[in-house]
């Protein structure tokens, strides 16, 4: 690509990352979209229904609406680069003599230049980290109830969480398996109201709080889970097919920690602008601070950046506003 590829660069092909480049291409600004690992909509793919979704009453497959928001984005203007984000460095720094300010993000495929990067990174799925977990991933450890819950039929499986995403795959999984097992390492389910009681009525879902998994079992293929009781500390063998596991996002910042400093959870300080520390840098959806981690709420911050980004191009020269609460690292 050339040096001056795009006036605004989105990292990242999620709901956020998506809505942020529909935004931009329709304030006019040519846009560039880093679609990394999210190619199609990131992790919301493997989501069997999405019920919280506006304009969806009747709930919309997460297979469905981001390939529909893709499209529409591309449709828009909006062009599409299959490559990851790998580091950002300011213009002027990466290029002597290199004028206007702006962003020289490197990517896998060699450098952009954006005069604003909007970073929709979004999330990961954490880990729990016990023995056999990696081992067995694809062979019984899963984190898709839409993919790998057909191969479970008539069986006993676990789920591993107590927030939305456990209790809508396990939800999502009773109509393949026999039988599934909840294990929520707290004392109570902490999912929507309307999630946790559907999972309460509902006679395949058998769910066991203060309850952790210590090791996945099995030699080629999951055969059970090793859990124990936090309150009496008894330890017991569950025999499962399958083990699904949703306990919590890991925000993927790892590109940024060079240059921002991050909270205590590792994501990125904003103001309601979404701007960071960084002049010409936002951050949207899930990576941000005190971010909801909802696919409405990525799509609200997407939009929020891209129209911010708009006006940060057209006064590039005005202050960049840095409240306390807004630490750059020093570069």
């Amino acid at each position: 690509m050339t040096s001056d590829d795009f006036e605004v660069l989105v990292a990242g092909g999620g709901i956020g990352g998506l809505t942020a480049g529909l935004f931009a291409v329709r304030s006019g600004r040519r846009t560039g979209l880093l679609l990394g690992d999210d190619i199609g909509g990131g992790h919301l793919l493997s989501v069997g229904r999405i019920e919280d979704f506006p304009g969806f009453p009747e709930g919309v497959p997460g297979f469905d609406l981001c390939p529909m928001l893709q499209e529409q984005a591309q449709d828009a203007g909006v062009e599409f680069v299959t490559s990851t984000l790998k580091g950002l460095e300011s213009a002027e720094k990466a290029s002597e003599g290199a004028s206007g300010g702006g962003w020289t993000a490197t990517t896998g495929d060699g450098e952009v230049r954006a005069g604003a990067v909007i970073v929709a990174t979004g999330s990961a799925l954490r880990e729990l980290g016990v023995p056999g977990e990696s081992r067995l991933r694809g062979h019984g450890v899963s984190d898709c109830a839409t993919c790998d819950g057909p191969l479970h039929r008539g069986k006993t499986v676990a789920v591993v969480g107590g927030g939305d995403s456990a209790l809508l795959e396990a939800l999502e999984l009773t109509n393949h398996v026999g039988k599934v097992l909840l294990l929520n390492r707290g004392e109570s389910l902490d999912g929507q109201q309307t999630y946790v009681s559907r999972v309460l009525e509902h006679a395949s879902i058998e769910v066991r709080h203060s309850t952790v998994v210590e090791e996945v079992l099995g030699d080629t293929v999951v055969s059970g889970v090793r859990v124990k009781d936090t309150g009496s500390g008894e330890t017991t063998d569950e025999e499962v097919t399958g083990i699904f596991v949703y306990v919590g996002l890991r925000p993927r910042t790892e590109v940024l920690r060079d240059w921002l400093t991050l909270d205590g959870d590792d994501r990125v300080p904003t103001d309601g602008s979404m701007r960071t520390a960084l002049p010409g840098v936002f951050a949207a959806g899930d990576i941000r601070t005190d971010s909801a981690s909802q696919a409405i709420t990525a799509a609200g911050d997407g939009a929020t950046a891209a129209l911010a980004a708009h006006r940060y191009l057209a006064d590039p020269g005005r202050a960049w506003p840095v409240p306390p609460t807004l630490r750059g690292a020093s570069a």
